[in-house]
């Protein structure tokens, strides 16, 4: 994969740049100081991967982020954690928080990869069906798409599934509901579990998530805080 890094500060290119070198399949074509040139790049090149930093003059990572082909996967790079919500409100591949560790760096690499498999996936069988879960209510069955569950809410013995404005109520516990969701689902208090990607925002004490505000318990916030990193 072709990668480009943007970041105005030497150090943390030569530190990527690094680290890129202890990977194969992955070529270092170029790399930029200032967003405005890479965006003029970007303009007349392909780039399978952007290492991208949020906070640089003249245009911010999060601006040319905005720009770029969304085939090109964007892994934003930056000292100050605050960015991280705005971050996901793009097509972000990963999340670096600085100083970056190889540890940290290599399962940003491992998520590439995995997302660079599933796109060739795709691309060779057009009638992949997406990801769906079934889901006993009373007499019924349902098979919903995991893609379209905004959250979960504990009542009693039930778990009420949300999806796309529809309740659906099943007989199930907290850690039975956990164990048949993949690992975007995550349980941000002792009732509830979210889909991580249909989350609009994250404050200090609530996710929000369409009009819906969801408490985040103080025993699940390091949980959370980790999953945006």
């Amino acid at each position: 994969m072709q990668v480009i890094i943007v970041d105005d500060e030497p150090k943390a290119i030569t530190l990527i740049t690094t680290y890129l070198e202890h990977f194969t399949g992955f070529e270092l074509v170029a790399t930029f100081r200032n967003g405005l040139k890479a965006l003029e790049y970007l303009n007349t090149h392909t780039v399978d991967v952007i290492f991208l930093d949020i906070n640089m003059p003249h245009l911010s990572g999060l601006s040319l982020s905005k720009m770029i082909s969304p085939n090109t996967a964007i892994v934003f790079t930056t000292a100050y954690s605050e960015h991280a919500v705005e971050s996901y409100t793009v097509n972000t591949t990963d999340y670096l928080l600085k100083p970056i560790s190889l540890e940290r760096f290599s399962k940003c690499i491992t998520k590439l990869l995995e997302a660079n498999n599933k796109e060739d996936y795709k691309g060779s069988n057009d009638t992949v069906q997406p990801e769906t879960i079934f889901i006993k209510s009373g007499l019924q069955t349902h098979q919903l798409r995991l893609e379209e569950i905004e959250y979960l809410q504990k009542d009693g013995n039930y778990m009420n599934y949300y999806v796309s404005g529809k309740k659906i109520m099943a007989r199930q516990s907290i850690s039975e509901a956990l164990n048949s969701l993949p690992d975007n689902f995550i349980q941000i208090q002792k009732s509830y579990i979210v889909n991580f990607t249909k989350i609009d925002a994250i404050n200090t004490d609530l996710v929000i998530i369409g009009s819906h505000q969801i408490p985040i318990g103080s025993q699940f916030k390091a949980n959370l805080v980790n999953q945006m990193k």
